[in-house]
């Protein structure tokens, strides 16, 4: 913690009505509730079997303009990718995160598709991402920052791809932060939590897609998460 953060913490504390007990006992109560956090009533509508949760969030996404396909395996993904981008008249040309796990796709099985891993740049049009989990009650996908899954390629080009497990689609957003608690301890730098394209209704009070990110999104639902020694 910075000097400046401590000084900033410290007055407000000194400006509480607070005993040194009733301090003690607040914080106590706060790192119980850290360790342990209980979760709200979860919604019915997202507690449902694996298969259920997954046509659920694909419905829940479509209703909000995102484009979802269904993949048996991750070596699908590329010519899903390809397909995609000839449908919408794009250039075979994307910019991939870094993932262990998206190597596995085997990109080269597309030769007319041109692949850059790393982070977005500002005359990439199409970026390809994991998520981390995703939420069926709204169709929505979790994404945590990490250096093999930069922020920005989800955000900078107008295009935005994005890769999610059948088995990480949970029903509710209480039980994803549990899974993301219990996958990796300490929170990652940046959680976004994305329900479809980038819209917005203030110009002329009308919808428009792309205001401030991607004008298009399409979810790649993958039936099977390979393991990362295969």
């Amino acid at each position: 913690m910075s000097e400046a953060r401590a000084a900033i913490l410290a007055r407000l504390r000194r400006s509480l009505p607070r005993s040194a007990d009733e301090q003690a006992a607040a914080e106590a109560t706060v790192h119980e509730r850290l360790a342990a956090p209980a979760p709200n009533l979860l919604p019915a509508r997202g507690q449902l079997d694996r298969d259920g949760r997954v046509r659920l969030f694909t419905d829940m996404a479509r209703a909000v303009a995102a484009e979802v396909e269904l993949l048996d395996e991750l070596e699908a993904v590329p010519a899903a990718v390809a397909t995609y981008l000839r449908r919408h008249n794009l250039p075979q040309r994307i910019v991939v995160a870094p993932d262990p796990l998206l190597d596995l796709a085997r990109w080269e099985g597309q030769p007319l598709l041109r692949v850059r891993r790393g982070d977005a740049e500002p005359d990439d049009a199409v970026g390809v991402t994991l998520a981390s989990t995703g939420i069926a009650e709204t169709g929505t996908l979790l994404l945590t920052s990490a250096p093999e899954r930069p922020t920005l390629l989800a955000f900078l080009p107008e295009t935005s791809i994005v890769v999610v497990f059948a088995d990480e689609i949970d029903g509710a957003y209480e039980q994803s932060w549990a899974r993301l608690r219990a996958a990796l301890g300490t929170p990652p730098r940046s959680v976004n939590l994305i329900t479809g394209p980038s819209r917005t209704g203030d110009i002329a009070q009308q919808i428009e897609l792309g205001a401030h990110g991607p004008r298009r999104l399409l979810v790649l639902v993958v039936d099977r998460s390979p393991p990362l020694d295969d």
